[in-house]
């Protein structure tokens, strides 16, 4: 079979359709010149390679001779994945939305040969289903409109267009409740408990997503002062939900993308690695801040998961695994289907675990393996002589297990732990599901950070060594001598392919992996790490201000025109970038004392703070960083030789306490490049005969402390 260009392509979900009959081009000038040379109208194909409804309408459509004539005779076809061009994305999601429609993947868009939608979509079934007109109707009628009725077409195109360059306005538009002051977390909690499932955990019905930075956002308020009883409980429930539900892998862990229901039990299967960097990092802020050590269990297993499954060979991480997979004994051609990989039969457990009746039974119990299952649909019978299947997820406590069966809890404990060492073993014979291996700045900034926050919370080497080593592939291969980013580099490129995708830095980009190495100073009290993320700021400043509005725009001065210059405002599945790259600024402020860092992160947050307030869980990480920003950090700083185990001691009591809005600096007698990192924090602490350690408000610092329980209390009692 002829391939098409995309078979020229580094992104391996573009390459997943370089044997479709449809005459795909990559976004870029080729396609874009052909456009207004044939006066077509594009037919714009946004999708990732982890997307179950991007396989489903590329199975349906893209793969079907006849739907393939009709794109290639009627438009100039177009594909890109939204991972490597987040600003298409974020442009031709605001079409769908404007229009009334409920954005997502696949994101099918019509473009003027000039790049301004005229209608906008998502999957599209091959025919009249679900309430949608079939794909090749939808192609009739946009033919038939663009042939017939062109000028009223390129008015909507225009309409259209103009109405994505309002959304920021409109996004932010509320009613007012005076000045934003330093009742904002308190406010923004209350409005994001009202959105709370107390019976289920987390926030609203299904499908339900994690909302990590909405939890976040509750974790900080439960901790204040006075401490939040409620809404430490709301915050305990969601996180115990998640980790005993069918939205955790109970075998290899890791999260899931969301659940299908309200209860956490079936997930949408694929792993996208952001997603478990900000649970990893949630989890492990819950240790501290609750004394749980379970939640830090969660923490370093979501961490085993990414060093075993999502770990490139330069240290840097993968970006996805695919929900869908073959299953298992699969005749040649099988379309892969979803959760194939991770769903259970009774059969399939004693198929595991064939001389172990007791692990048999516990794992039975444990995990809720049923004959009739819970995964398709639980209320019918199987056909006969087949078995339902099960979404692993522990329905009941291993102590309840042990009494049900009659055995003493010890023996459960082990036979569960044999039960999951050997499930998981047999699972792994299983064909895989499909691994996005491209690496992304912002995704590894955001798995640095959780990895660097791990290791200072529980102190595990190999968590900072995994935070060290993605950080040096990621300046080797994507952060230029003049302090720009690439976005994106394929570690293992196809024949003929360096690897190397040309594609600047998103803002994303530069505000993760900048926070990604304050995360890593502090951790390890390098001073290097620090640098590293001044010099991502000074660059995004320069390539990323508006200067005369204030705020950062999504893509940079010297990248490629669109039809418009989005900002990005609203938290979707990661934090967005212009809170993001404010919090920055603001960590960067409280080593630095420039106040001009400051000030552009007050221009940044000021105009979000209402809607801010008003709907948190669309902007959680802006009311974090204006949290910071109205409050200020709470700076420690020790002062003592980076050898003496005095020095180590004061450094981990404050890495180990939970204390939102921190700073942590070492200064080193012996080596002043440590001062130069912070020269406001450092001025005027003098080295004593011992190591010592100041907790610092507002640049009013405590007498020096020695010991390294009082400094925990102090800074616990300063926050």
């Amino acid at each position: 079979m002829k391939k098409n260009r995309l078979s020229r392509e580094a992104s391996p979900y573009l390459r997943q359709h370089e044997d479709n009959p449809v005459d795909w081009y990559s976004w870029g000038d080729e396609a874009l010149a052909r456009a207004k040379a044939e006066a077509k109208p594009i037919l714009l194909s946004i999708g990732y390679s982890a997307c179950h409804w991007c396989h489903v309408m590329a199975h349906e459509s893209f793969e079907d001779e006849a739907t393939a004539a009709k794109m290639n005779e009627l438009f100039v076809n177009v594909k890109v994945d939204r991972e490597e061009r987040p600003d298409l994305d974020a442009i031709y999601q605001m079409a769908v939305q404007i229009t009334g429609r409920s954005g997502g993947w696949p994101l099918t868009v019509f473009l003027t040969p000039d790049q301004k939608p005229f209608f906008a979509g998502t999957y599209f079934p091959p025919r009249d289903r679900y309430g949608m007109p079939g794909f090749q109707k939808v192609l009739d009628a946009i033919h038939d409109a663009w042939t017939t009725r062109r000028d009223e077409v390129l008015t909507q195109a225009d309409e259209l267009t103009g109405a994505i360059a309002n959304v920021p306005s409109l996004e932010l538009k509320v009613e007012a409740e005076g000045e934003i002051g330093s009742d904002l977390l308190d406010r923004a909690a209350k409005a994001a408990g009202k959105r709370f499932d107390d019976k289920n955990g987390g926030f609203g019905a299904k499908p339900k997503f994690p909302n990590t930075m909405g939890l976040d956002l509750l974790l900080r308020r439960s901790v204040e002062a006075p401490r939040d009883v409620q809404t430490e409980t709301r915050v305990k429930r969601a996180l115990s939900a998640m980790r005993a539900g069918g939205v955790y892998d109970q075998l290899g862990g890791g999260f899931h993308r969301y659940s299908t229901d309200e209860r956490w039990l079936v997930p949408h299967f694929e792993k996208m690695l952001y997603d478990n960097a900000l649970l990893a990092r949630l989890y492990v802020d819950a240790g501290r801040a609750y004394s749980e050590p379970r939640f830090f269990e969660v923490a370093h297993d979501v961490l085993k998961w990414a060093a075993r499954e999502m770990t490139a060979a330069n240290g840097a991480f993968f970006s996805t695994q695919d929900a869908d997979s073959v299953p298992k004994g699969s005749p040649p051609g099988t379309h892969a289907s979803e959760g194939a990989f991770f769903v259970w039969t009774p059969s399939d457990v004693r198929a595991a675990l064939p001389a172990d009746d007791e692990a048999v039974a516990v794992a039975i119990a444990v995990f809720g393996v049923t004959e009739y299952g819970n995964f398709e649909d639980p209320h019918h019978e199987p056909p006969p002589g087949a078995e339902g299947m099960t979404v692993l997820s522990e329905v009941k406590s291993v102590e309840d297990a042990a009494t049900e069966l009659g055995m003493p809890a010890d023996a459960a404990r082990v036979a569960k732990e044999r039960a999951v060492r050997a499930m998981w073993k047999w699972r792994e014979e299983r064909p895989k599901p499909f691994r996005d291996e491209k690496i992304l700045a912002s995704w590894n900034g955001l798995m640095i950070g959780a990895c660097a926050e791990v290791a200072s919370a529980t102190g595990d080497t190999a968590a900072r060594a995994m935070a060290e080593r993605a950080f040096e592939a990621i300046e080797a291969t994507l952060l230029r001598a003049q302090g720009k980013l690439l976005r994106v580099m394929r570690v293992a490129p196809p024949p003929g392919h360096t690897g190397e995708v040309k594609i600047g830095g998103f803002l994303d980009d530069y505000a993760f992996l900048a926070n990604a190495a304050f995360d890593l100073y502090e951790a390890t009290a390098n001073p290097r790490y620090a640098a590293v993320a001044k010099r991502l700021l000074q660059t995004a400043v320069a390539l990323f201000e508006d200067e005369g509005a204030g705020g950062f725009f999504f893509a940079p001065s010297d990248g490629e025109a669109l039809i418009t210059r989005s900002k990005d405002l609203f938290d979707h599945a990661i934090p967005s970038g212009a809170s993001s790259i404010a919090m920055a600024l603001l960590r960067a402020f409280s080593l630095t004392g420039d106040a001009s860092l400051e000030e552009r992160a007050r221009r940044t947050l000021e105009p979000i703070g209402e809607a801010a307030a008003q709907n948190p869980l669309g902007f959680a990480q802006s009311v974090i960083a204006l949290d910071r920003m109205l409050r200020g950090s709470t700076d420690v700083v020790v002062v003592g030789r980076r050898d003496d185990a005095k020095t180590t001691a004061l450094l981990d009591a404050v890495r180990r306490a939970y204390v939102p809005h921190r700073t942590l600096v070492l200064v080193d007698p012996d080596d002043p490049t440590t001062a130069e990192v912070a020269p406001a924090l450092a001025e005027g602490k003098e080295a004593k005969a011992h190591a010592v350690a100041y907790v610092c408000r507002g640049r009013t610092c405590s007498p020096p402390v020695a010991d390294a329980t009082a400094l925990a209390a102090a800074i616990r009692a300063s926050a």
